[in-house]
């Protein structure tokens, strides 16, 4: 999908002037051919309220920071100098990780830094500034997790606007990603119950986002976009892509198509008409990885199986089928019940008809119902140790799982209306 590619111009010097938390200055505005322009910024009260309109429109130059739009009541302007203190000068030796952001470091804060604040670990996110889409993405993000708090957000603590550095400063998330635990080499995999629990928490943190007052769109729901706390408790990070959903009247918003392939939803991708029920196409997809252990999009496999969604339909939609995709990592350590409901909850939300795919809020009662079921596959003779792939499933043999799949659908697509 398209990512701009321009040369990054720094904004002038006083361009992004933080006090009390107010932003003093347009940054739509700001080029370094026109000084006369930091001459206009005023001082102005404490300005806490904030307004998401400025980031509604799809070209980066529709990004406008008003004087006086506020940053958030709870964020702390750090310097960069303190920053680059807490992570050793951005040493190598607390490096997490490096996305399409840009590398993140590990550090530590507390009060002696800045008066009340917790004594915690953080990750200092660093912009990659090689593109204006980059500036806009860091705007995105404090706006919107600047404003929004959920248990399963993670939480923005502060930020740095110095010059044309651009830093975020987040809490640290000590499991890391969910990508990393289905996809990279671990000792341990991860149980039915905790995968379970993520696809709960990650469904949560979506649907509190599609309830709020001015629903918001993510527009980037993929396994590296969740992250992991201590006790798996899974949370939404990377808010550079979210957009705030269609208002009055309107049924989509119109945008740039931008995310990640595999994830994003057939309909966004031909038309650029974006929704909430989007989301829920892309959340199908990691539900679709936490039970078969597969990417969404793998290069490395047949043709006929690079793609998650189109290799997995199949099996979706028969009780008896849903065997043959489960990871064999689990080593049937998993509900028959709870797989089969989940399997047809999937396949509604990857439904091509964006209508038919179900609300957040009833994905995650679906998947909390699904929580305390015992009935082990393991134990119940129809699990295999090497589950098959392909095509060598769709055999006669599966074929009489048709009618029970078509029950078992209806009743949970009955529960999801």
């Amino acid at each position: 999908m398209p990512t701009s590619t321009r040369p990054w111009r720094p904004f002038t010097a006083n361009c992004c002037v933080v006090e009390e938390g107010a932003v003093l200055g347009n940054l739509s505005r700001c080029r370094p051919t026109r000084t006369e322009f930091s001459k206009k910024v005023v001082n102005l009260p404490p300005f806490r309220r904030l307004s998401y309109s400025d980031l509604s429109g799809g070209s980066p130059s529709s990004a406008r920071f008003t004087v006086g739009l506020g940053f958030g009541a709870d964020l702390h302007a750090f310097q960069l100098g303190e920053l680059r203190a807490i992570t050793h000068n951005f040493s190598s030796s607390f490096l997490l990780g490096e996305g399409g952001f840009g590398p993140v470091h590990k550090g530590y804060v507390d009060d002696k830094l800045r008066q009340g604040l917790k004594a915690q670990p953080v990750a200092v996110k660093v912009l990659n500034t090689e593109g204006l889409q980059g500036h806009r993405e860091w705007l995105a993000e404090v706006i919107f997790l600047g404003q929004l708090r959920h248990p399963n957000l993670v939480k923005l603590i502060g930020y740095c606007c110095e010059d044309e550095d651009r830093l975020l400063v987040y809490e640290f998330m000590p499991r890391g990603s969910l990508e990393n635990h289905l996809f990279r080499r671990s000792p341990v995999s991860l149980s039915w119950g905790t995968r379970l629990k993520i696809a709960i928490g990650a469904a949560k943190g979506l649907a509190f986002l599609h309830s709020a007052d001015k629903p918001v769109i993510y527009r980037d729901f993929k396994t590296s976009n969740i992250l992991l706390d201590s006790d798996f408790t899974a949370k939404l990070s990377d808010f550079g892509l979210a957009k705030l959903g269609p208002e009055g009247e309107d049924t989509h918003v119109t945008t740039r198509v931008m995310g990640t392939h595999g994830y994003a939803a057939p309909e966004y991708v031909m038309t650029g008409h974006l929704t909430t029920k989007s989301d829920v196409y892309s959340f199908g997809v990691v539900l679709l990885e936490l039970l078969t252990g597969r990417r969404s999009m793998d290069r490395s496999r047949p043709k006929k199986e690079e793609n998650i969604v189109d290799w997995a339909k199949p099996y979706l939609t028969s009780a008896r089928k849903v065997r043959y995709i489960m990871d064999a990592r689990l080593g049937g350590q998993y509900s028959l019940k709870g797989a089969r409901d989940a399997a047809a909850l999937t396949l509604q939300c990857l439904s091509s008809n964006a209508k038919d795919r179900p609300r957040m809020a009833a994905v995650v009662e679906t998947l909390q119902g699904l929580q305390h079921l015992k009935d082990m596959a393991v134990n119940s003779g129809s699990w295999t140790a090497t589950p098959l792939a392909g095509r060598r499933v769709l055999s006669a043999r599966t074929k009489t799982g048709g009618k029970m799949g078509g029950a078992r659908r209806n009743a949970v697509s009955a529960k999801l209306k």
